[in-house]
């Protein structure tokens, strides 16, 4: 036998090798180009990025030292600071730290004494005041620098204030800009990437959430691309120094930031376009198995169109037979065939076997439970009869032998009724019934069979409904007369009653309910109970548990409920009692009258 003798090798050689070698080639070429260029394009976009941070920074600066010098040229301030009072210059200078939108204007005098500052808390004004770009400033020198702020870095540019003598130093101009949250914000939306300003191992300003700082201020002290975690996130970082040359692991620092995860996210479109090429190379690997499979067409049709007759026929007796009739005569083919006639022969034989043995069983318990019942009625016609023959019997012992025979005739006779009942389909006759008077009715009929009325509890909002009315009648007779049975002889000597006292639970109750467009009935006793073993049983025909019962009663109600469109459920507790719950819809069931129940 050869690797592609069979139809099975065929197909699952073919089908295999052709769609795993083109998945897999798919998937090598395509994710390795595409990560490798999607990294490399991803730190092309990061430099980038920094290159514009450095180039805004650079203009913003350039801008505040010129508007600075512009200021600090203007004679209306400079005559201000002549006078060396600091309430005289606030007016002037407050005006044009509006007009440039400082986050810090500082006006000194020529001995570094402060005339005017705005912007930050007053030791930040301190600190501004006492750095060496002032006195470099009174000095005649221009000088930017950056210090950290409440709220990010301040780049502070600091200008000399001339007299009109040029050697005449009247005092120093200083103008911040923050590098804080809304100017990251803002180079964000101009880059495409997340930014963060950090100075002395910690962040000051960023776009990121700030539980992302402790990451990010490990960043601070690296160079070059890296990579790092935040929130769940892959991001590519690059710190760019913010002042050379660079304090070594303390100055100001812009940390530019591109999530990798969010940038490779486009790889998604490539797993789709693989899924595409996995499904091509499966079709295709199909569509050669096709062709493969047509050298068996022959007998593979001869075998589906036996199992097709068998499954809409369910005849087992038929059998499939291949004519070796072509060159491609298939193996497989020929060996399921065989197989099928002899599981269809096999199934067939079990079949029948089984059949007969459950006809067997059933008519064996349907007779002994005949002859049980029946036993008992004639024994007892049989002795009456006896009565009847013997020659000096009087009028009263003939009365009494009539009416055992008469008695146990009706015996004989209900339980052919019930073994029929059960045999046979239902007819149902739909009508309106008074609920509440049918349960009354039922009430009075099971009180014959014994001591110990029943207590109704009857719901007069459940009115007429539409069912059978002798049918439930039937059922409900039979279930309270089995739950007078459960609590008779339980009770005191001849009461039928287990010690009732006042205001104690009825021994056996009747209650109606509506809800909707359905009527519950539930019979409850606090008889012996049901034992747990027995109660998955009970609607078993011909299970009792009663010395003279049949066995049917319970699975001829359940029955007829159910051919109403009703459910009968039964919960019972070992000694505390019984309650059957039996729900009918108020309407007629959906398959209108006429109505057959099968059993």
């Amino acid at each position: 036998m050869t690797l592609f003798s069979t139809l099975r090798s065929r197909i699952f050689m073919t089908s295999a090798m052709l769609a795993v070698l083109s998945i897999a080639a798919a998937i090598y070429l395509v994710n390795a180009r595409v990560t490798r260029e999607a990294e490399k394009s991803l730190e092309r976009e990061i430099v980038s990025a920094a290159a514009q941070v450095d180039q805004l920074r650079a203009e913003r600066t350039q801008t505040f030292t010129l508007m600075a010098g512009l200021i600090a040229d203007l004679p209306k301030l400079k005559a201000a600071m002549s006078t060396n009072d600091p309430a005289t210059v606030k007016d002037i200078a407050a005006e044009y730290q509006a007009k440039l939108k400082a986050s810090l204007l500082l006006v000194t005098n020529q001995r570094a004494q402060v005339l005017y500052v705005d912007g930050g808390t007053p030791r930040e004004a301190a600190i501004i005041a006492g750095q060496p770009a002032v006195h470099d400033a009174v000095r005649g020198r221009n000088s930017v620098s950056l210090l950290p702020w409440s709220n990010g870095i301040l780049q502070v540019v600091t200008v000399p204030v001339v007299g009109i003598d040029r050697n005449d130093m009247i005092g120093s101009l200083s103008a911040g800009f923050l590098l804080g949250d809304a100017l990251a914000t803002q180079l964000k939306q101009i880059t495409g990437s997340d930014i963060a300003f950090g100075m002395d191992g910690q962040i000051l300003a960023a776009t990121l959430p700030r539980d992302a700082n402790e990451a990010l201020a490990e960043r601070l002290r690296t160079s070059g691309v890296s990579t790092v975690t935040i929130g769940g996130d892959d991001y590519v970082a690059l710190p760019r120094p913010l002042q050379a040359p660079a304090p070594e692991n303390s100055g100001p620092v812009a940390l530019i930031l591109r999530s990798r995860t969010e940038q490779l996210a486009f790889l998604d479109a490539i797993h789709t376009e693989l899924a595409g090429t996995a499904i091509v190379a499966v079709a295709l690997a199909t569509l050669l198995s096709f062709a493969v499979a047509r050298t068996i067409t022959r007998p593979l049709a001869a075998i589906t169109g036996a199992m097709r007759d068998v499954a809409a026929t369910g005849d087992l007796t038929r059998s499939i037979a291949l004519r070796p009739d072509n060159k491609w005569d298939d193996e497989d083919a020929r060996l399921l065939a065989a197989t099928f006639n002899t599981l269809t022969d096999s199934l067939g034989r079990f079949q029948r076997e089984v059949s007969q043995r459950e006809r067997l069983s059933s008519l064996g318990r349907l007779s002994t439970v005949i002859a049980h019942e029946v036993r008992n009625p004639l024994m007892i016609i049989k002795a009456a009869l006896h009565t009847l023959r013997q020659p000096g019997a009087g009028a009263e012992a003939v009365r009494e032998a009539a009416a055992d025979i008469d008695g146990e005739v009706g015996r004989l006779n209900r339980i052919v009724n019930e073994v029929l009942d059960f045999a046979r389909p239902i007819q149902f006759e739909l009508g309106p019934v008074d609920l509440n008077a049918l349960c009354r009715e039922s009430a009075a009929a099971a009180d014959a069979s014994g001591p110990g009325a029943v207590t109704l509890a009857l719901d007069e909002a459940v009115g007429t409904i539409v069912t059978d009315g002798e049918r439930v009648r039937i059922a409900m007779v039979n279930m309270l007369v089995n739950a007078r049975h459960a609590v008779n002889g339980h009770g005191p000597a001849g009461s039928g009653e287990r010690g009732v006292g006042a205001g104690a639970p009825p021994l056996v109750s009747l209650t109606t309910a509506r809800a909707g467009s359905r009527v519950t009935i539930t019979i409850a006793d606090r008889g012996v109970g049901i034992a747990p073993a027995d109660l998955n049983r009970i609607f078993d025909p011909y299970f009792t548990t009663k010395r003279g019962g049949t066995g049917l009663g319970l699975p001829i109600s359940k029955n007829i409920v159910e051919g109403l469109g009703g459910t009968l459920t039964v919960a019972s507790v070992p000694g505390g009692g019984t309650s059957i719950r039996i729900e009918l819809p108020a309407g007629a069931p959906a398959d209108a009258p006429p109505r057959e129940r099968h059993t």
